[in-house]
Parts: structure tokens; sequence; C-alpha cells
């Protein structure tokens, strides 16, 4: 009977210590990710035009313009259809943003 007892406390115990050790386990984990993520951050060229990149219509002219990043410098387009266009030659679009 006295086994019974010492079983059973002792299941009691390992059972109730088990969400204590996992928690603090989990608070002691350096951020990692968060430091990874910092040295990622690069600087992103402005865009400095007012009109769409591949057609030259003027943003706003269709809603929110469409906004991405190409290789640091901010890009934005009156669609996202001009996206595929800009795709096949990125290079003759981004001379654009030199004149100015």
């Amino acid at each position: 009977m006295e086994i019974k007892h010492v079983l059973i406390a002792t299941l009691v115990i390992t059972f109730t210590a088990i969400p204590f050790a996992t928690s603090s386990a989990e608070e002691t984990k350096p951020p990692v990710k968060a430091a990874k993520t910092e040295e990622k951050k690069e600087v992103v060229k402005p865009y400095k035009l007012d009109t769409c990149i591949v057609s030259d219509e003027k943003l706003d002219g269709m809603g929110e313009p469409f906004v991405f990043t190409y290789q640091g410098q901010e890009i934005k387009m009156c669609c996202k259809k001009c996206k595929g266009k800009f795709d096949k030659d990125p290079a003759s679009y981004l001379k654009k943003l030199e004149v100015k």
C-alpha cells in the first residue's frame, strides 16, 4: 500500500513539474531570429517619379499603386499588370530613375 502512495506522489510531482520546466526553457532562449532580421535590413532608395515606371501613367490613376523593391530600389507602378513587362527588361525601366 505504501508503494502505491509513493508511486502516485512521484507521478503527480513529475506531471506537475513538466509545464514549469518547458516554459522556463522557452523563456531563456536567445532571440536568434530577431538578430538575423535586423542584419538583413537594407536601405531602400525611394521612388522619385510620380508616374508608373512602365506605362508613364500618373500614379493613383487606377487606385493604389503597386509597390515593390527591386535590388534596393523602391518601384511603383500604376497596376500589378505592369510588373510582367518590368520583369522582362528591368534595366531599360530603371534608366528612367537615373534621369531625375
